[in-house]
């Protein structure tokens, strides 16, 4: 599988999400939508990505951004990790991986 190009369109989900919602992207049309993926909740990498998303969120907010976080961790995981690091964002569970694979984050 090759990875989403540039100027094509990005693959489709439809995913359970923290705040008891499941976000589908085709829901965010017309938005500026930032992924980021990432291995495992609340280890040390990842929490310093997800606190750096969490301290730029202004800077998305005034670019009308979107900001999503997926991980193959489970909803409960999230749940903490979101609740932990005070996350403005929604986390998008993908348990088995068929999103990270579409966007070919798995490596």
């Amino acid at each position: 599988m090759t990875s989403p190009e540039i100027d094509q369109p990005a693959p489709e989900f439809n995913l359970p999400a923290t705040g008891d919602q499941t976000i589908r992207l085709e829901d965010l049309a017309g938005k500026h939508v930032v992924l980021f993926f990432y291995p495992r909740d609340a280890t040390p990498g990842c929490t310093t990505e997800s606190q750096n998303f969490r301290d730029s969120i202004a800077d998305f907010e005034k670019a009308s951004a979107v900001v999503l976080g997926i991980s193959q961790d489970s909803i409960v995981s999230h749940e903490k990790f979101k609740a932990k690091q005070s996350m403005p964002f929604e986390l998008l569970s993908d348990e088995d991986g068929t999103v990270c694979k579409a966007y070919d984050v798995i490596k």
